[in-house]
Parts: structure tokens; C-alpha cells; sequence
């Protein structure tokens, strides 16, 4: 009569101790998965949320895009990068997205809206060929001309598409490499306007 109930009492502790295993399982897996998370949040992936106007028509208030913050580990910044970059002013610290204009060794000017750049070594300067720019945004002042200006080494020149409407190298200066957040490469929300950048 007592085997009966050992059966029962080591049928319950084998159900006990194979429900502690699958808890733990799950304790394992969900501490796995948010540490992967952590992990691509802060080194390999960001997301960013657009406010203003400096980069219509190409990126407008409320769209969402993804950041890859390896890329200018891995490689320098292109020409054309929509890129993330810190802002600090005073005891403000903020997030711009714009596009890089200009590399470290380049001069960089702009008149009636036209973007000159004269490459490192070379003698003369080149119109900048910018099929990215919405026409009709741009207006006649295009944010007005500005004289050459040195790109110094491990610095980029960065302009938002809306030249009239942004603040940018122009006003802030070349920006550091190491200011740069990541590169932007997607529009993921609203879903409407997905696209790669």
C-alpha cells in the first residue's frame, strides 16, 4: 500500500523539479535576450526620431530611422552618408540628422546655391552633383553663400537638404568623426514611407 504513494510523492517532485527547470530556462533566456539587446542598442544599432524641417523633403518631422553606429568604425564617412550627429551648445546636448557635403582635406564653398568642392590635391574646384535636393524646397538663397572653407583631418562638412532651413556646418563648423552617432540607412515608421537612405 505505501508504493502506491512513493509513486505519487516522486511523480510530484519529478514534476516540481522539471517545472523549476523550465522556469529557469526561461529566467536564462530572457536574461540572454535582453543582454543581446543592451548589447545592439548601445554599439550596433540606434534608432532616431526626426524633428524640423533642415532635411525635407528627403526626411520629414515624425519619421523614424535606424542608425548604424558601427559603420564609421568599420570605415571613414561618404560623401552623400545621412548622418547622426551629437550637438553640444552650452550646457544643451542634442542629436542632428544631416548629410555629409564634404571630407577631412576638402574645400568646401557655395554661391547662388551652387556647392563647390575643391579635393584634397587637386587645383580646381568641381560643382557638387546633389540629386537629393527637392528643388522645390531649396529657395533662391538656398541659406546664402558662404566663402571656402577647410575641411580638417578627421572632420566632415555636413548641410541638411533643406539648405535654408537648417543649421549646419555653415553656422556649427566642420564636425568632428568622433561627433558622429552612426550613419543613417532606413526609414522604418511610418511604414507608408519606407526606404533606404
Amino acid at each position: 500500500m505505501d508504493a502506491p504513494a512513493d509513486e505519487d510523492r516522486s511523480r510530484d517532485d519529478e514534476e516540481v523539479g522539471a517545472g523549476a527547470r523550465a522556469f529557469v530556462d526561461w529566467i536564462v533566456v530572457v536574461a540572454v535576450a535582453l543582454t543581446v539587446a543592451f548589447l545592439v542598442r548601445g554599439f550596433v544599432l540606434a534608432h532616431f526620431v526626426v524633428e524640423g524641417s533642415s532635411m525635407d523633403t528627403t526626411l520629414a518631422t515624425g519619421d523614424r530611422v535606424f542608425v548604424n553606429k558601427l559603420s564609421y568604425r568599420l570605415h571613414d564617412p561618404n560623401r552623400g552618408d545621412v548622418v547622426v550627429l551629437h550637438q553640444i551648445s552650452g550646457t544643451n546636448e542634442r542629436d542632428l540628422i544631416k548629410r555629409v557635403i564634404a571630407l577631412p582635406g576638402e574645400t568646401i564653398e557655395m554661391t547662388n546655391c551652387e556647392v563647390r568642392i575643391t579635393e584634397e590635391g587637386a587645383t580646381e574646384s568641381r560643382v557638387l552633383s546633389e540629386p537629393y535636393l527637392d528643388l522645390d524646397v531649396i529657395s533662391a538663397t538656398c541659406g546664402g553663400d558662404f566663402e571656402p572653407v577647410s575641411v580638417p583631418a578627421d572632420h566632415v562638412f555636413v548641410m541638411g537638404d533643406n539648405r535654408s532651413g537648417s543649421q549646419d556646418s555653415r553656422n556649427l563648423g566642420p564636425i568632428a568623426e568622433s561627433d558622429l552617432v552612426g550613419r543613417a540607412f532606413v526609414v522604418f515608421w511610418p511604414s507608408a514611407d519606407w526606404r533606404w537612405l
